[in-house]
């Protein structure tokens, strides 16, 4: 009979104290309550919901356990809560939208009454015959879910559900294995960064290792694209995924110590991740003497400043080493000389969490899924104009629509959708015309957009592109570190040019401008951040040039956006019942009251804020907007002095 060796035995022993751990969990007839408490619940009111939950089962005297996880990615649904009630004979059934009333219901009705309540079911999470399950709906059956598998399902606090679902097992593995049979099997799999460049990360171990001096991991957590939070969700709801990614990563390239960079504006993150190195630490899984082998490999956290450019790998080690976050010329590449002149090999979130999967199922395995250029899955965070926003995680090569429309429910309200921006800020906005465009990282860069990290925007008809444009511009130019000419001058030369043809003062020669200055800053900039800023200007003047000559030619906003070119008024047909609606609601004190008790707006106060059009009621939808502001319709009747409740009148030809 073989001896087990240490580093098996070691793990064994973790693991059988992991599975009595859960079995005592989820095993027996007490009903158990899963809430979803990462940001996204946080922030829908997950704690007060876990507080009621745990109230109400003690004012009902019911034996029933609330369980932390994190986040399921259905962020549309928050706060998400999942119940676990065997003696009921119902399965596993979710519930979205669980506020504090909704939450005492479910414990006196289901818990002790064993009434589900039918009307407040999403669907069970498993196929029956009671109940239609949520794998009916595409935004759970069109998944794919292989890094966010354990989100949503563990508690993110508590290493003992990591280990019982088979975490650290990978580690066990890679322990071994020769660092060179590593690097070779995540070569095999095809697997690239996924921060955005989709460079081969076998490729960027292999400078790496051998080297003579000592060597750096780093994991990139620097997220800071609008509307992107996928690093900060996977690191708030499975932080031990990523630490053991990056320890396999330090035993491929014989590096002893690693960094966590995450900003310091993701708290929750900070403080799980914090917790999470100290259970590794405390079970013998990171630190010197790895479950009883020779190797050793340390880890610790440092919390950025928040800054955008930081996110280039670069920028981040200048950071890092205490100066300020900006970029430097490459070669030498950061896997050759970079954290204090040494090796460093820095991998993405996502790509880190994917590193425990490919070890344990083995590259073949890893290639199967997605396409043979871009093997595995995307995580986005979709957001903007759709029904059901959040994170999703499909196989590379789903295309935008099915993605957009068919996972995640398409626009809301029936409206047309207009673009869709991918890849970030430094991404670009795509028509109608890409939405069959697979998305993996070369198709979409053909396409004129990139990968990014996975944040995407999804915008409908009432959006303007070159407002889109200028405020996607308006972050790049304020993130630019400046070293670069043409990124710190270029990108303002770009930005005013935007904002003058939102006011409505641009000029036919501005189109040709901002297609050469955008192409220079590309040119130009060195570091990648600034190579991609003028995204967005460029592919909404390929793709949306008639919106862009209606603000030149006709200082007119066809999505009527831009606040210097519509203008806001009542009409008179509409506007039956006369309430003060619109009146209230007017910071300015713009609307007023005509002798038949209906509304008007002077447009010499008015400030466009759109509370008017908010404040209306929608059976009546009286207040309008109109570009250019010439068009708004003169009131025919001016209020006479002392008979109006709101003074002024509709625009100067009134006043006579």
């Amino acid at each position: 009979m073989m001896a087990v060796p240490p580093v098996d035995q070691s793990y064994q022993k973790l693991k059988k104290q992991a599975d009595q751990r859960w079995k005592a969990l989820i095993s027996g007839q007490e009903p158990v309550i899963h809430i979803g408490m990462a940001t996204c619940g946080l922030a829908a009111g997950a704690q007060e919901t876990k507080d009621t939950f745990e109230e109400a089962l003690q004012k009902h005297s019911i034996e029933a356990r609330t369980h932390k996880v994190g986040c399921l990615g259905h962020c549309y649904g928050e706060p998400l809560v999942v119940i676990d009630h065997p003696s009921s004979g119902f399965p596993s059934l979710m519930y979205q939208e669980v506020n504090s009333g909704k939450a005492e219901m479910l414990v006196k009705h289901y818990l002790a009454d064993y009434d589900p309540c039918l009307e407040h079911i999403y669907g069970a999470l498993e196929e029956n015959e009671l109940l239609p399950s949520v794998m009916l709906f595409s935004r759970f059956n069109r998944e794919k879910r292989v890094i966010m598998d354990k989100c949503g399902y563990i508690d993110p606090t508590d290493i003992w559900e990591y280990i019982a679902q088979g975490g650290y097992s990978t580690l066990v593995r890679a322990l071994g294995i020769s660092q060179a049979e590593l690097i070779s099997e995540v070569q095999a799999s095809g697997l690239r960064g996924r921060g955005g460049a989709g460079f081969p990360t076998g490729k960027k171990w292999e400078l790496a290792a051998g080297s003579a001096q000592p060597t750096w991991v780093i994991c990139n957590a620097d997220e800071g694209d609008p509307g992107a939070y996928m690093d900060r969700t996977l690191l708030e709801s499975n932080p031990h995924q990523v630490i053991e990614g990056l320890i396999i990563c330090a035993l491929a390239v014989e590096a002893q110590q690693g960094i966590i960079y995450v900003r310091a504006e993701y708290p929750l993150a900070v403080s799980r991740l914090s917790l999470a190195l100290e259970q590794a630490r405390e079970l013998g899984l990171l630190g010197q003497g790895i479950l009883g082998s020779e190797a050793g490999v340390e880890i610790e956290i440092f919390q950025g400043s928040g800054a955008f450019v930081c996110g280039e790998e670069t920028a981040l080690i200048r950071s890092v080493e205490g100066f300020r976050g900006m970029p430097v010329h490459r070669p030498p590449y950061p896997a050759q000389e970079g954290l204090f002149g040494e090796p460093t090999v820095i991998n993405n979130v996502k790509t880190l969490a994917t590193l425990p999967l490919i070890v344990e199922h083995g590259s073949g395995w890893f290639k199967e899924i997605g396409t043979e250029s871009s093997p595995g899955t995307a995580i986005f965070s979709v957001v903007g104009d759709v029904v059901h926003p959040g994170l999703v995680e499909v196989s590379m090569g789903v295309t935008l629509r099915e993605l957009i429309f068919e996972v995640c429910g398409g626009v809301p309200k029936k409206r047309e959708f207009k673009a869709v921006q991918i890849g970030g800020p430094s991404g670009g906005c795509l028509p109608e015309a890409y939405l069959d465009t697979p998305i993996d990282f070369d198709t979409l860069k053909e396409a004129g957009a990139m990968m990014g990290s996975g944040g995407l925007v999804v915008m409908d008809e009432r959006t303007c592109m070159v407002d889109v444009a200028k405020y996607f511009l308006d972050f790049t130019q304020k993130e630019s570190c400046g070293k670069c000419t043409f990124c710190r001058i270029g990108t303002k030369h770009l930005l005013d040019i935007l904002r003058r043809i939102t006011k409505g003062e641009g000029e036919e020669q501005d189109l040709d401008n901002l297609s050469r200055l955008a192409g220079m800053v590309s040119q130009g900039s060195l570091c990648g951040l600034g190579k991609t800023a003028s995204n967005p200007v460029l592919t909404t003047l390929s793709s949306f040039r008639e919106e862009y000559m209606a603000h030149v030619r006709e200082k007119r906003c066809p999505a009527l956006m831009c606040r210097d070119l519509i203008a806001y008024y009542i009409d008179l047909e509409a506007c039956e019942r006369g309430c003060d609606a619109c009146a209230t609601h007017c910071p300015t004190e713009a609307v007023f009251t005509t002798k038949n008790r209906k509304k008007g707006i002077d447009l010499t106060l008015c400030v466009k804020c759109g509370e008017c059009m908010a404040a209306c009621p929608p059976e009546y939808d009286a207040v309008r907007k109109v570009s250019p502001p010439e068009l708004a319709p003169v009131i025919k009747e001016p209020p006479q002095p002392g008979e109006t409740e709101k003074g002024g009148l509709a625009s100067d030809q009134n006043h006579e």
